[in-house]
């Protein structure tokens, strides 16, 4: 296995730079801040800026805790990728990440300053440390379980490729909980409101009898009983409305949705 090292300093932009760099060097993986990723998917780990802190942040992006460290370890030895590209803000980082990984030290380091301008990085020191964005160099779909509850919006790049062909480059930008000036939390009533006004504003629903929402770090469980128009499509007409309540849960809290359960009790 052949690595590759990334170095900058934090906020400099390693991340948002990682994918590009493995597709013009044909790397097929990447160790960032906690994460094994591999092609457009997230194999293993935990990611840093899930963390409640910045130092819980730093210890996991240096893969000391050891369930972790041998969770990623086993991964990307069944995985058994040609090359990867581990990302860090110091060659010290990076020598002890591979060392704790048992991976061989790297072959090629990369600074950040040899692929990115100085206005480019100022850029990315202002979105990280004034405005709280971290990059992610994997799709959201694929973030979105861990990340319940974190705002996050997916990030598409297009960029043209030799011979006229478009590449598009996958990315999520999230707002880790040390980022925000002070802590929030979403109560079960508000998601219940959430419930009830959707539900209020649905033409074939008659009666909303019940309506609870259970959260925890994985995402939302939402239970509704209803009485249902007579004469509706009541399938159709629930599907509807199990579709209509996660998309205003997500966009309103940046919950994971993981289950609408309706059951209809009667029509009226």
């Amino acid at each position: 296995m052949k690595i590759y090292a990334l170095v900058g300093k934090s906020g400099s932009g390693k991340s948002y730079q990682a994918t590009g760099l493995c597709r013009r060097l044909n790397i097929e993986g990447i160790l960032d801040d906690g994460l094994f990723i591999l092609g457009n998917r997230v194999l293993a780990g935990i990611s840093a800026k899930r963390q409640a802190t910045k130092v819980k942040a730093i210890k996991t992006a240096l893969f000391t805790e050891e369930f972790h460290r041998d969770a990623v370890r086993q991964t990307i030895q069944s995985a058994d990728p040609a090359s990867l590209l581990v990302v860090g803000t110091s060659d010290k980082m990076i020598e002890k990440i591979t060392d704790r990984l048992r991976l061989p030290h790297p072959a090629e380091t990369i600074y950040i300053e040899e692929i990115t301008t100085e206005d480019e990085r100022k850029t990315a020191n202002v979105e990280r440390n004034e405005l709280g964005k971290h990059i992610i160099p994997a799709p959201s779909i694929q973030l979105k379980k861990e990340f319940s509850g974190y705002f996050m919006h997916p990030l598409r790049m297009m960029r043209e490729k030799r011979g006229g062909r478009t590449h598009i480059s996958n990315r999520s930008v999230v707002r880790p909980s040390f980022s925000y000036p002070g802590k929030y939390t979403v109560s079960a009533r508000a998601l219940q409101d959430i419930v009830m006004i959707v539900c209020n504003d649905a033409p074939r629903v008659d009666a909303v009898l019940k309506a609870s929402a259970d959260s925890d770090d994985s995402g939302a469980v939402f239970n509704i009983s209803l009485v249902m128009s007579y004469g509706a499509n009541i399938i159709d007409a629930a599907e509807e409305l199990q579709q209509r309540i996660a998309e205003q849960a997500e966009l309103m809290t940046a919950f994971n949705i993981r289950a609408v359960n309706i059951e209809i009790r009667s029509l009226k």
